[in-house]
Protein backbone atom coordinates (compact mmCIF):
# COMPACT_ATOMS: atom_id res chain seq x y z
CA UNK A 1 0.00 0.00 0.00
CA UNK A 2 1.25 3.50 -1.41
CA UNK A 3 0.83 6.17 1.62
CA UNK A 4 1.54 10.03 0.60
CA UNK A 5 2.84 12.58 2.86
CA UNK A 6 0.85 15.87 2.95
CA UNK A 7 3.12 17.36 0.39
CA UNK A 8 2.87 14.43 -1.38
CA UNK A 9 -1.00 14.78 -1.82
CA UNK A 10 -0.81 17.89 -2.23
CA UNK A 11 1.29 17.82 -5.45
CA UNK A 12 -0.67 15.04 -6.92
CA UNK A 13 -3.91 17.35 -6.40
CA UNK A 14 -1.90 20.01 -8.34
CA UNK A 15 -0.75 17.60 -11.28
CA UNK A 16 -4.08 16.46 -11.50
CA UNK A 17 -5.99 20.01 -12.09
CA UNK A 18 -3.53 20.36 -14.68
CA UNK A 19 -3.84 17.20 -16.07
CA UNK A 20 -7.27 18.14 -16.24
CA UNK A 21 -6.62 21.49 -17.87
CA UNK A 22 -4.91 19.71 -20.53
CA UNK A 23 -7.23 17.22 -21.90
CA UNK A 24 -9.19 20.48 -22.28
CA UNK A 25 -7.32 23.05 -24.62
CA UNK A 26 -9.91 24.51 -26.06
CA UNK A 27 -11.94 24.86 -22.57
CA UNK A 28 -13.08 28.35 -22.39
CA UNK A 29 -15.75 29.02 -19.65
CA UNK A 30 -18.94 30.00 -21.32
CA UNK A 31 -19.70 33.49 -21.04
CA UNK A 32 -16.83 34.72 -19.36
CA UNK A 33 -16.37 37.48 -18.67
CA UNK A 34 -19.75 39.35 -19.08
CA UNK A 35 -18.89 42.25 -15.80
CA UNK A 36 -16.29 44.23 -15.06
CA UNK A 37 -13.15 42.20 -13.20
CA UNK A 38 -11.28 43.47 -10.31
CA UNK A 39 -7.36 42.86 -9.83
CA UNK A 40 -6.10 43.50 -5.86
CA UNK A 41 -2.60 44.99 -5.92
CA UNK A 42 -1.42 44.42 -2.38
CA UNK A 43 0.38 47.71 -2.27
CA UNK A 44 0.01 51.29 -2.20
CA UNK A 45 -0.58 53.56 -5.20
CA UNK A 46 2.36 55.11 -6.90
CA UNK A 47 5.15 52.00 -6.51
CA UNK A 48 6.66 50.21 -9.18
CA UNK A 49 4.31 47.23 -9.17
CA UNK A 50 1.25 49.64 -9.12
CA UNK A 51 2.56 51.02 -12.26
CA UNK A 52 3.74 47.54 -14.18
CA UNK A 53 -0.19 46.17 -12.58
CA UNK A 54 -1.80 48.97 -14.40
CA UNK A 55 -0.20 48.66 -17.71
CA UNK A 56 -1.08 44.82 -17.49
CA UNK A 57 -4.32 45.41 -16.80
CA UNK A 58 -4.98 47.44 -19.96
CA UNK A 59 -3.57 44.80 -21.85
CA UNK A 60 -5.80 42.42 -20.32
CA UNK A 61 -9.01 44.63 -20.42
CA UNK A 62 -8.26 44.46 -24.22
CA UNK A 63 -7.87 40.91 -24.62
CA UNK A 64 -11.12 39.93 -22.42
CA UNK A 65 -13.57 42.81 -23.80
CA UNK A 66 -14.26 44.01 -20.70
CA UNK A 67 -12.48 46.67 -17.95
CA UNK A 68 -10.18 45.19 -15.63
CA UNK A 69 -9.71 47.76 -12.50
CA UNK A 70 -7.36 47.75 -9.68
CA UNK A 71 -8.05 47.51 -6.78
CA UNK A 72 -4.98 48.82 -3.82
CA UNK A 73 -5.34 47.22 -0.94
CA UNK A 74 -2.30 47.51 0.92
CA UNK A 75 -1.08 45.35 3.87
CA UNK A 76 0.68 42.79 6.35
CA UNK A 77 3.81 43.28 3.52
CA UNK A 78 1.53 42.43 0.76
CA UNK A 79 -0.61 39.42 2.30
CA UNK A 80 -3.76 40.82 4.01
CA UNK A 81 -5.61 41.51 0.68
CA UNK A 82 -5.06 38.29 -1.19
CA UNK A 83 -6.31 36.54 2.55
CA UNK A 84 -9.06 38.68 2.27
CA UNK A 85 -9.97 37.87 -0.91
CA UNK A 86 -9.35 33.81 -0.20
CA UNK A 87 -12.22 34.07 2.58
CA UNK A 88 -14.96 36.32 0.58
CA UNK A 89 -14.32 36.21 -2.90
CA UNK A 90 -16.41 34.03 -5.01
CA UNK A 91 -14.31 31.76 -7.36
CA UNK A 92 -16.20 32.80 -10.36
CA UNK A 93 -12.95 34.58 -12.06
CA UNK A 94 -14.09 38.33 -11.55
CA UNK A 95 -11.53 38.66 -8.28
CA UNK A 96 -8.30 38.03 -8.85
CA UNK A 97 -5.55 39.32 -6.68
CA UNK A 98 -1.40 40.47 -7.13
CA UNK A 99 0.38 38.32 -4.72
CA UNK A 100 4.20 38.67 -3.47
CA UNK A 101 6.83 35.75 -2.51
CA UNK A 102 5.34 36.63 1.17
CA UNK A 103 2.49 34.28 1.17
CA UNK A 104 4.72 31.58 1.03
CA UNK A 105 6.66 32.92 4.27
CA UNK A 106 4.37 34.76 6.55
CA UNK A 107 2.51 31.80 7.85
CA UNK A 108 5.88 30.56 9.40
CA UNK A 109 6.72 33.58 11.48
CA UNK A 110 3.18 34.79 12.50
CA UNK A 111 -0.47 34.14 12.84
CA UNK A 112 -2.27 34.54 9.73
CA UNK A 113 -5.90 33.68 7.99
CA UNK A 114 -4.71 31.70 4.91
CA UNK A 115 -2.80 28.72 3.89
CA UNK A 116 -1.02 29.14 0.69
CA UNK A 117 -1.16 25.27 -0.04
CA UNK A 118 -4.73 25.31 0.01
CA UNK A 119 -6.85 28.51 -0.01
CA UNK A 120 -5.77 30.33 -3.99
CA UNK A 121 -6.62 28.79 -7.15
CA UNK A 122 -2.73 29.66 -8.87
CA UNK A 123 -3.41 31.26 -12.72
CA UNK A 124 -0.02 32.41 -13.63
CA UNK A 125 3.53 33.67 -12.67
CA UNK A 126 4.38 37.35 -14.05
CA UNK A 127 7.76 38.22 -13.27
CA UNK A 128 9.91 39.00 -10.35
CA UNK A 129 11.56 41.67 -8.31
CA UNK A 130 14.98 42.12 -8.58
CA UNK A 131 16.04 43.95 -4.59
CA UNK A 132 18.45 46.31 -4.17
CA UNK A 133 20.50 48.13 -1.17
CA UNK A 134 19.80 51.63 -1.73
CA UNK A 135 20.95 55.14 0.24
CA UNK A 136 19.88 58.94 -0.91
CA UNK A 137 22.51 59.96 -3.79
CA UNK A 138 24.08 62.48 -0.92
CA UNK A 139 24.69 59.88 1.80
CA UNK A 140 28.46 59.36 2.62
CA UNK A 141 28.24 55.54 1.76
CA UNK A 142 30.12 54.90 -1.12
CA UNK A 143 30.23 50.95 -1.06
CA UNK A 144 28.62 48.59 0.87
CA UNK A 145 31.90 47.49 2.73
CA UNK A 146 31.56 51.62 3.72
CA UNK A 147 28.24 51.33 5.03
CA UNK A 148 28.67 48.31 7.08
CA UNK A 149 31.91 49.64 8.84
CA UNK A 150 29.92 52.52 9.76
CA UNK A 151 27.23 50.30 11.31
CA UNK A 152 29.92 48.40 12.88
CA UNK A 153 30.66 51.47 14.59
CA UNK A 154 27.08 52.67 15.53
CA UNK A 155 25.04 49.71 16.25
CA UNK A 156 21.33 50.19 15.57
CA UNK A 157 21.49 53.66 14.53
CA UNK A 158 21.35 53.21 10.91
CA UNK A 159 17.87 52.82 9.74
CA UNK A 160 16.27 50.45 7.07
CA UNK A 161 12.81 50.21 5.46
CA UNK A 162 11.78 47.32 3.51
CA UNK A 163 7.74 46.75 2.41
CA UNK A 164 6.39 44.55 5.73
CA UNK A 165 7.96 42.47 8.31
CA UNK A 166 8.98 39.19 6.46
CA UNK A 167 9.09 40.15 2.78
CA UNK A 168 12.44 39.40 1.12
CA UNK A 169 14.25 42.75 1.66
CA UNK A 170 13.50 42.68 5.58
CA UNK A 171 14.87 39.05 5.36
CA UNK A 172 17.76 39.60 3.38
CA UNK A 173 19.05 42.61 5.19
CA UNK A 174 18.53 40.39 8.93
CA UNK A 175 20.86 38.05 7.27
CA UNK A 176 23.40 40.13 5.76
CA UNK A 177 23.54 42.05 9.19
CA UNK A 178 24.18 38.93 10.87
CA UNK A 179 26.73 37.71 9.03
CA UNK A 180 28.92 41.21 9.20
CA UNK A 181 28.19 41.41 13.00
CA UNK A 182 26.42 44.56 12.81
CA UNK A 183 22.94 45.77 13.50
CA UNK A 184 20.79 48.15 11.66
CA UNK A 185 17.21 49.54 12.61
CA UNK A 186 14.01 47.94 10.42
CA UNK A 187 11.19 49.88 9.70
CA UNK A 188 8.59 48.21 7.79
CA UNK A 189 6.76 50.36 4.70
CA UNK A 190 3.21 49.28 3.22
CA UNK A 191 5.03 49.84 -0.06
CA UNK A 192 7.97 51.45 -2.53
CA UNK A 193 6.37 54.83 -2.89
CA UNK A 194 6.26 55.22 1.18
CA UNK A 195 9.71 54.08 1.77
CA UNK A 196 11.14 56.34 -1.13
CA UNK A 197 9.34 59.62 0.63
CA UNK A 198 10.75 58.12 4.21
CA UNK A 199 14.35 58.00 2.27
CA UNK A 200 14.73 60.94 0.55
CA UNK A 201 12.91 62.77 3.34
CA UNK A 202 16.01 61.66 5.74
CA UNK A 203 13.50 59.33 8.31
CA UNK A 204 15.50 56.56 7.12
CA UNK A 205 19.36 55.89 5.36
CA UNK A 206 18.77 52.83 3.59
CA UNK A 207 16.36 50.63 1.46
CA UNK A 208 16.42 46.97 0.71
CA UNK A 209 12.98 46.51 -1.81
CA UNK A 210 13.01 46.61 -6.03
CA UNK A 211 11.85 49.55 -8.19
CA UNK A 212 14.68 51.72 -7.31
CA UNK A 213 16.00 51.80 -10.55
CA UNK A 214 14.19 55.39 -11.62
CA UNK A 215 14.95 56.63 -8.39
CA UNK A 216 18.86 55.87 -8.61
CA UNK A 217 19.05 57.27 -12.46
CA UNK A 218 17.59 61.03 -10.79
CA UNK A 219 20.68 61.06 -9.18
CA UNK A 220 18.89 60.83 -6.07
CA UNK A 221 19.78 57.52 -4.66
CA UNK A 222 22.54 54.83 -5.14
CA UNK A 223 22.51 51.89 -5.42
CA UNK A 224 25.16 49.71 -3.26
CA UNK A 225 24.48 46.72 -4.51
CA UNK A 226 21.89 44.09 -5.99
CA UNK A 227 20.56 40.86 -4.50
CA UNK A 228 20.29 38.69 -7.52
CA UNK A 229 22.26 35.69 -8.78
CA UNK A 230 24.10 38.20 -11.32
CA UNK A 231 24.62 41.54 -12.05
CA UNK A 232 22.30 43.16 -13.53
CA UNK A 233 22.84 44.18 -17.44
CA UNK A 234 21.52 48.28 -16.67
CA UNK A 235 23.72 48.32 -13.81
CA UNK A 236 26.44 46.26 -14.67
CA UNK A 237 28.86 48.43 -11.84
CA UNK A 238 26.83 47.41 -9.23
CA UNK A 239 27.86 44.03 -7.75
CA UNK A 240 25.59 41.28 -6.37
CA UNK A 241 25.88 40.46 -2.36
CA UNK A 242 27.36 36.83 -3.36
CA UNK A 243 30.43 38.56 -5.44
CA UNK A 244 31.22 40.67 -2.17
CA UNK A 245 31.32 37.79 0.05
CA UNK A 246 27.87 37.32 1.40
CA UNK A 247 25.97 34.62 0.09
CA UNK A 248 22.31 35.93 0.04
CA UNK A 249 20.01 36.11 -2.94
CA UNK A 250 16.59 36.87 -3.18
CA UNK A 251 14.00 35.56 -5.55
CA UNK A 252 10.74 37.44 -5.46
CA UNK A 253 7.94 35.76 -7.77
CA UNK A 254 4.80 38.18 -8.39
CA UNK A 255 1.54 36.64 -9.42
CA UNK A 256 -2.16 35.99 -9.86
CA UNK A 257 -4.43 34.10 -7.70
CA UNK A 258 -8.18 33.97 -7.09
CA UNK A 259 -9.88 32.50 -4.81
CA UNK A 260 -9.65 28.47 -4.02
CA UNK A 261 -12.10 26.05 -6.12
CA UNK A 262 -12.14 27.89 -9.53
CA UNK A 263 -13.22 25.73 -12.87
CA UNK A 264 -10.27 24.49 -14.37
CA UNK A 265 -11.58 26.33 -17.43
CA UNK A 266 -12.06 29.62 -15.69
CA UNK A 267 -8.41 29.22 -14.78
CA UNK A 268 -7.12 28.96 -18.09
CA UNK A 269 -9.34 31.62 -19.64
CA UNK A 270 -7.81 33.94 -17.25
CA UNK A 271 -3.99 31.94 -17.78
CA UNK A 272 -4.11 32.34 -21.74
CA UNK A 273 -5.45 35.92 -21.80
CA UNK A 274 -2.90 37.19 -19.02
CA UNK A 275 0.33 35.16 -21.00
CA UNK A 276 -0.90 37.13 -24.33
CA UNK A 277 -0.98 40.30 -22.16
CA UNK A 278 2.29 39.73 -21.03
CA UNK A 279 3.51 40.37 -24.68
CA UNK A 280 1.85 43.74 -24.78
CA UNK A 281 5.07 46.28 -25.61
CA UNK A 282 4.34 48.36 -23.01
CA UNK A 283 3.94 46.47 -20.27
CA UNK A 284 6.95 44.84 -21.37
CA UNK A 285 8.74 48.13 -21.23
CA UNK A 286 7.49 48.38 -17.65
CA UNK A 287 9.22 45.84 -16.66
CA UNK A 288 12.62 46.50 -18.31
CA UNK A 289 12.26 49.43 -16.64
CA UNK A 290 11.95 48.14 -12.64
CA UNK A 291 14.84 45.99 -14.18
CA UNK A 292 12.65 42.85 -13.70
CA UNK A 293 12.63 39.97 -16.23
CA UNK A 294 9.87 38.07 -17.26
CA UNK A 295 9.44 34.83 -14.73
CA UNK A 296 6.40 32.73 -16.24
CA UNK A 297 5.10 30.31 -14.70
CA UNK A 298 1.71 28.15 -15.83
CA UNK A 299 -0.70 27.32 -13.37
CA UNK A 300 0.28 23.94 -12.55
CA UNK A 301 3.70 25.03 -12.30
CA UNK A 302 2.57 27.47 -9.76
CA UNK A 303 0.58 25.85 -8.27
CA UNK A 304 3.59 23.64 -7.64
CA UNK A 305 6.09 26.41 -6.74
CA UNK A 306 3.35 27.43 -3.56
CA UNK A 307 3.32 24.21 -2.26
CA UNK A 308 7.11 23.45 -2.49
CA UNK A 309 7.84 27.10 -1.28
CA UNK A 310 5.89 26.85 1.18
CA UNK A 311 7.95 23.88 2.81
CA UNK A 312 10.69 25.51 1.76
CA UNK A 313 10.70 29.03 3.61
CA UNK A 314 9.95 26.65 7.04
CA UNK A 315 12.98 25.25 6.42
CA UNK A 316 14.95 28.22 5.39
CA UNK A 317 13.47 30.23 8.19
CA UNK A 318 14.40 27.47 11.20
CA UNK A 319 17.65 27.38 10.16
CA UNK A 320 17.76 31.36 10.51
CA UNK A 321 16.20 31.16 13.87
CA UNK A 322 14.10 34.48 12.83
CA UNK A 323 11.18 35.11 15.04
CA UNK A 324 9.26 37.65 14.43
CA UNK A 325 5.99 37.18 17.09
Amino acid sequence: MIRHTPLRRLALQALAAAATAILLPQARADGFPNKPLTLILPFPAGGATDAQMRTLAQALTKELGQMVNIANQPGLAGTMAPAAMARTAAPDGYTLSVVPATLFRLLHLQKVSYDPRTDFSYIINLTGYTNGIVVRGDAKWKTLQELLDDAKARPGQINYGSTGIGSGGHIALERLARMAGVQFNFIPYKGMADETTALLGGHIDVISDPGWGALVESGKARVLATLGDARLKRWAQVPTLKELGYDITVHSPVGIVGPRGMEPALVKTLHDALRRAMKDPAYMRMLEQFDQPELYMSSAAYTQYAIEQTAREKVFLDQLGIKLQ
